[in-house]
Formats: structure tokens, C-alpha cells, sequence
């Protein structure tokens, strides 16, 4: 459905970054792409929609060539079939709800944008502005209206990291639900481990500005071993010495967990560090919260 072959060179935090990704996502995937910031994942989505020019490469949707660096075809953004949903939500602020949803496909089609209101839970709020709106609402508005035009492909970038914990898992399931439901082909940048294995079918793992790793999500942060070993990525923290041992603060998901290692198993560590937890002949309790 989606073929890309993009490059471009960007300024990021650590200096000049060349971007250099290739990738084929089939029609009704969903996709996370996620890697640390910087790595070079919004720019991704810019460009799929039109708004950062490449410097080389191509984007080719469902057979349509939206961009072509040698044939020197640039769609333009208007004329790209994209739903975007950004961060920032992006939202007019003087019009409502139903105004915001209607802009993106005009108001001759009520039906579609009245059941767009019912399918994201925004009927009682239709005629409301949006500095009236919850942060969840807010995003509600910002995910219909990207929807209404019916797009070939649906780009997320983070859309719900300004959000408290009750609230993203309550839009993870509209989000889960309205791809089931219209079959879109999604590509979401996301940092939540949890996000992603809910959500998306493949991940993309971006470093430095080229993918590194491919793969479903099990394959990418989890290694189950016949042998009764775990293995599970997590980032380091803070590292704290107590007499002969360490205990190393790791963020795992969204939980923060201590672990006691020893001085040789921490050689080259530091926090900001991803490492591999590796659990031998573990035992497992799972109580439903």
C-alpha cells in the first residue's frame, strides 16, 4: 500500500543527521515507528505528508506516486489522501467541534460527520469551542477530523503523550476500534512501550535516523527462551552504590522497578543507557488491577 525510499539531512540536538529510510507497509497495517528523540521519527511523518521535502528518494501510495525525487514529482499536502493528527492537537480555536470535523471534507456531508461525532463519543459536544475541551476531547477532534476525509493513509505523531495514564488507555481503545472499524492504514510515532504493543501490529525501530530493527512488537521488546528465560529492554535511570552491590533504578513500560547488580555486570553503564534485564527460571504472578 505504502513504499518509501526518503533521505535528508536535518539538524538535530547532537549536530547535522543524515536521514536515510526505506519501508513497505501493507494496506491496513498498523505501524509504530519508535526510537529515541532526535532519532528522526516527526520528520518521518513530514515528509510521508508533504510538509519537509526530501532530499532524494520516492513515496508511492497504493500504485499513485505522491513523491519523486529524479522525476521531480512533489504532491502537494492538500492533494495527498493523509489524516495527520499531531501532538499539539492543531485544532481552530474559533470554530466547533462539528466545524473542525466539517472543514476537512466540507459541510455537504452531514451524515458522515454526525456518525463520525457518534463513533468518537463527541454528539453532546458538537457545538462546543475548543478551549472548552478537555485534553481527551481535544483529541477526539483532532482524530475525527482527520478521519472524515476518509484518508489512504492515517499518520500519528505521539497524539496522546500529553495525556494522563486513565485517559490515553481510554483513546488507545477508540483508536484500536476505529481501525478495526474503517480498516485504515495507520503509522504512529509513539515512546510508549505499552502504546505500541496495544496498537500496532509492527514496529519500525528508528535510530539516528535510519530504521534498525523490524519486527512485531513481542519480537522487539520481549525475547521468550525455551530455557525459562526473559529477556526485557528497559532503560536505566540512576545506578546507586550500597557497600559491595548497585541498585540500578530501570524504567520498564511505564513502571519504574530497582535491581540489585553487581560492580562487572554494570562495566560501560550509565543512566540514559537502554540495557537487557534477562530473567532466569522465573515465576509470575498476574493480578487483574
Amino acid at each position: 500500500m505504502l513504499a518509501f525510499t526518503l533521505c535528508r539531512t536535518v539538524d538535530s540536538p547532537a549536530g547535522t543527521m543524515r536521514i536515510d529510510l526505506s519501508a513497505a507497509i501493507d494496506d491496513g497495517e498498523f505501524v509504530a515507528v519508535f526510537g529515541p528523540s532526535g532519532a528522526g521519527k516527526t520528520t518521518l511523518l513530514r515528509m510521508l505528508a508533504g510538509l519537509a521535502t526530501p532530499d532524494g528518494g520516492s513515496i508511492v501510495v497504493n500504485g499513485v506516486t505522491w513523491f519523486d525525487a529524479q522525476r521531480r514529482i512533489n504532491v502537494p499536502p492538500q492533494k495527498r489522501s493523509i489524516g495527520f493528527v499531531f501532538q499539539d492537537y492543531a485544532l481552530f480555536p474559533n470554530l466547533s467541534v462539528i466545524d473542525n470535523i466539517a472543514y476537512a471534507v466540507g459541510t455537504t456531508d452531514r451524515q458522515w460527520i454526525d456518525e463520525l461525532l457518534e463513533l468518537t463519543g463527541l454528539a453532546g459536544l458538537r457545538d462546543r469551542l475548543p478551549g472548552t475541551l478537555s485534553g481527551g476531547q481535544k483529541q477526539r477532534v483532532a482524530l475525527a477530523r482527520a478521519i472524515a476525509r476518509r484518508p489512504a493513509l492515517l499518520l500519528l505523531d505521539e497524539p496522546l503523550s500529553a495525556l494522563d495514564g486513565a485517559m490515553r488507555a481510554r483513546l488507545q481503545d477508540d483508536l484500536a476500534r476505529l481501525h478495526r472499524r474503517f480498516g485504515m492504514t495507520v503509522l504512529m510515532v509513539s515512546h510508549d512501550i505499552g502504546e505500541v504493543f496495544k496498537l500496532a501490529n509492527r514496529v519500525l525501530q528508528i535510530d539516528h535516523g535510519r530504521f534498525v530493527r523490524s519486527g512485531s512488537p513481542a519480537e522487539l521488546f520481549l525475547k521468550q527462551r525455551a530455557e525459562g528465560k526473559l529477556n526485557i529492554n528497559a532503560q536505566v535511570l540512576a545506578i546507586r552504590r550500597e557497600e559491595v552491590i548497585h541498585i540500578v533504578s530501570l524504567l520498564v513500560g511505564q513502571q519504574v522497578v530497582e535491581v540489585v547488580a553487581f560492580e562487572d555486570e554494570l562495566r560501560g553503564v550509565q543512566a540514559g543507557d537502554t540495557v537487557s534485564i534477562i530473567l532466569k527460571a522465573f515465576s509470575a504472578a498476574i493480578l487483574k488491577q
